[in-house]
């Protein structure tokens, strides 16, 4: 599965189990209904979204210009320490407004989510690799195209 096809069906699996696992986290952690913690959930998703869009447009835009093809263990590492590392600049500041907490407050707590979403982030991408196959910008056919950023590009965070 390529193209749009695949980012379709990646966005809704991986944000669905995201939003429910995130509501819960945020609830336990603040004390706050899952209503609210709900909510917040779901702007985060929104936020999440629109990174992961840019995020892994300009991954696989590197990865396809890589010698190495593949999604090695290494990649897979470095690919969600990135995408995790840029929502944080951005989930803190809505988790401060959102919780009415300082932003070091928010921070400590998106640390608990941060830590749970590298985890899953890893294990939800080499799962949805093995289930629907690598992109081609990571495959041994994008390769032979021998044009390195004219692979179609798959749904981002599919390290």
């Amino acid at each position: 599965m390529q193209g749009i096809q695949r980012k379709v069906v990646y966005i809704s699996l991986y944000e669905g189990i995201a939003i429910v696992a995130a509501a819960g986290g945020l609830s336990l952690m603040t004390g706050q209904g899952l209503g609210h913690s709900g909510a917040l959930a779901v702007a985060a998703s929104v936020v999440a979204v629109v990174w992961n869009l840019a995020f892994n447009t300009l991954f696989e835009r590197w990865e396809s210009r890589q010698a190495a093809r593949g999604r090695s263990v290494r990649r897979r590492i470095a690919h969600a320490i990135g995408f995790e590392g840029g929502l944080i600049a951005f989930l803190v500041p809505m988790f401060a407004w959102g919780l009415g907490v300082s932003l070091w407050e928010a921070l400590v707590m998106d640390l608990g989510l941060v830590l749970f979403f590298l985890v899953y982030t890893f294990a939800f991408n080499w799962a949805f690799d093995r289930v629907f196959g690598l992109p081609t910008s990571a495959s041994a056919a994008g390769a032979s195209a021998g044009r390195p950023g004219v692979c179609e590009p798959a749904l981002g965070k599919t390290t």
